[in-house]
């Protein structure tokens, strides 16, 4: 049984990627959907409370909503907005989750996520999504305090896995969670395509 573990936007879901070129965006009609400027809201909200708090758990999401939104000139229910950026945010990668299907199938992988992301999202991905049909757990940075690439986050995921006969296969879109997770000793590939899972060795050998 080998782990085998992905990483959530850029990877399982089309949204923000580590190259610009390539990200899917759940802002673009935000200012006229919702009233608030997208790029107001990442700079005040994203690159504020959002990454110093709330994707590694210290605050709920909805609190560190109530707090920004006001000001941004929102004056709707915080669950509201959630639910809509959550649904903007959902464009699955489908031929990547058939393939970790096609896994799954064979039986002979432990198939996880590993993501920053905080709980409301993390659920939303687990139930919504149905993610939970195919992988086994979510390891999320809010669940385990740490984000990727830090080291205590690839700690905290090999305590939890327990001890491995082969390194876990990881695919991530970022180059420095790339690293990160090779440092710590892990099969770590970069995601760009589809093919960057279906041509390597170990998951061709599975795909047929």
């Amino acid at each position: 049984m080998r782990t085998v573990l992905f990483d959530v936007d850029g990877v399982l879901v089309h949204g923000y990627h580590a190259r610009p070129e390539k990200q899917v965006k759940w802002d673009a009609t935000l200012l006229a959907d919702m009233g608030v400027d997208p790029d107001r809201f990442r700079e005040e909200f994203i690159y504020d409370i959002f990454i110093k708090k709330v994707i590694v758990g210290q605050i709920s999401l909805l609190e560190a909503l109530d707090r920004t939104l006001p000001r941004l000139g929102y004056r709707g229910p915080s669950m509201a907005f959630v639910g809509y950026w959550l649904g903007k945010d959902s464009n699955v990668n489908r031929p990547l989750l058939d393939i970790v299907g096609q896994l799954k199938a064979r039986g002979d992988s432990r198939l996880y996520i590993a993501t920053n992301q905080e709980h409301m999202r993390a659920q939303w991905l687990w139930q919504q999504l149905q993610f939970g049909e195919v992988f086994e757990d979510i390891f999320h940075s809010a669940r385990i305090g740490h984000i990727k690439p830090h080291k205590p986050y690839f700690e905290w995921i090999s305590n939890r896995i327990g001890p491995q006969h082969e390194p876990p296969l990881f695919f991530d879109d970022r180059e420095d969670v790339v690293k990160g997770a090779r440092q710590h000793g892990w099969e770590a590939v970069q995601y760009d395509d589809l093919a960057d899972v279906t041509s390597h060795p170990w998951v061709a050998e599975r795909l047929g």
